[in-house]
């Protein structure tokens, strides 16, 4: 097994689980958050959900992102490992190669347990793009599913309102 970090809209495990994409077979561990500070963007454009998808951009000034640490069967990582057993693996997933570079990451626990993960992060961020409400929906779902802590909702919504001022009024909790 392989423990995976998701930041984005892989938190919700319906979204991670549903049938197009790992079927079930990914299962949440726990929160984690990273080492490193960086800040929540949207700066690589997914084809899958016609949006700028998150990505986590290093940034001094940043701050520690909270995610969800799944386990995911290996054979289930790479195209062709998941492939031979006629199942669409998580690289495919993340656009790994294309959109993503899949690579590993140091994270904190909630109970302070230090781990070290696989996570995907953008091959080359564009300034450009605007996300969407149906793609912002599996974030917060996933926000809430694993009861983030509240003042991370609040800078999770802050970026996405900073990136499509346009979904202000079309989201909860934001004012």
């Amino acid at each position: 097994m392989a423990l995976v970090f998701q930041y984005g809209s892989n938190m919700s495990v319906v979204r991670i689980n549903a049938a197009d994409r790992l079927a079930g077979d990914a299962k949440p561990i726990c929160v984690a958050r990273t080492v490193e500070t960086f800040e929540l963007v949207f700066s690589v454009w997914s084809h899958s959900n016609e949006c700028a998808a998150a990505d986590l951009s290093p940034c001094s000034t940043g701050r520690n992102i909270y995610g969800v640490l799944y386990d995911v069967p290996d054979f289930l990582l790479t195209r062709a490992t998941a492939k031979q057993r006629g199942r669409k693996s998580l690289d495919a997933i993340e656009g790994e190669g294309t959109n993503y570079v899949r690579t590993t990451i140091d994270l904190v626990t909630n109970d302070e347990s230090p781990v070290r993960a696989i996570t995907y992060l953008a091959k080359e961020r564009k300034s450009d793009l605007t996300t969407s409400k149906a793609y912002v929906d599996h974030i917060l779902a996933g926000l809430k599913e694993h009861n983030m802590p509240a003042d991370y909702v609040q800078y999770v919504l802050a970026k996405i309102i900073e990136n499509n001022r346009g979904l202000r009024t079309e989201l909860p909790g934001v004012t």
